[in-house]
């Protein structure tokens, strides 16, 4: 069974946390995790963009000139795609960039995700995220204790006000609850700073 330490928020070792297996330390699915990631990327497009087409564009309801004897070639309107101003052929239409993946997939990712985290030694799991104050300098003084530098996913478990102010001035910190955790967010971070009971949360559902 996998361990690793539980540490207060001064960075300092308070014991060791036996983890699952089957949630931190399973083969790692690339291919899953990708599928993963590019879900959760085309749901976030809105598929808005729209073009007219030759009949959708204002004007052209008379012929521009004469079907014969100007030497040009023949036009039946000026709203044809080779005009200035005319319709556009095969352009962008609203759509849905919607994808599916099955459950099983979607556990497989979220476990290869966690487990990536736990054998490239990008996990830190800490006793609570219950910070004395809703200050910058504070949140930032425990990822310093922490040693955690660079882009970090933070997970709590209940509800966290101090957290979520003390963290919101800082770019390279996601803060999610234990039910939001996906593996986008995962893998576009350096590391995963938990809450043990966010492990105890995960290893229930994930297991």
């Amino acid at each position: 069974m996998a361990k690793t330490q539980v540490l207060n928020l001064n960075g300092e070792k308070v014991k060791d946390l036996s983890l699952k297996d089957s949630v931190w330390n399973t083969e790692v699915n690339s291919a899953v995790m990708h599928d993963a990631v590019v879900l959760a990327q085309a749901s976030m497009r809105q598929g808005t963009a729209s073009t007219k087409t030759r009949s959708e564009v204002s004007g052209g309801g008379r012929k521009p000139y004469k079907q014969k004897g100007t030497g040009n070639a023949r036009q039946g309107s000026t709203r044809s795609p080779q005009w200035p101003g005319g319709g556009i052929v095969f352009g962008p239409k609203p759509r849905k960039y919607d994808k599916k993946q099955n459950r099983k997939e979607r556990r497989l990712a979220l476990r290869s995700a966690l487990s990536s985290k736990f054998q490239d030694k990008e996990l830190v799991v800490v006793e609570s995220l219950a910070l004395a104050d809703n200050k910058t300098k504070t949140f930032n003084k425990m990822l310093k204790d922490l040693k955690i530098d660079g882009k970090v996913l933070v997970v709590f478990d209940e509800d966290n006000d101090n957290l979520f102010y003390a963290s919101r001035n800082n770019q390279n910190v996601a803060v999610v609850s234990t039910e939001e955790i996906n593996v986008l967010d995962l893998v576009a971070t350096n590391y995963l700073l938990i809450e043990e009971a966010s492990v105890k949360k995960l290893e229930e559902v994930l297991n």
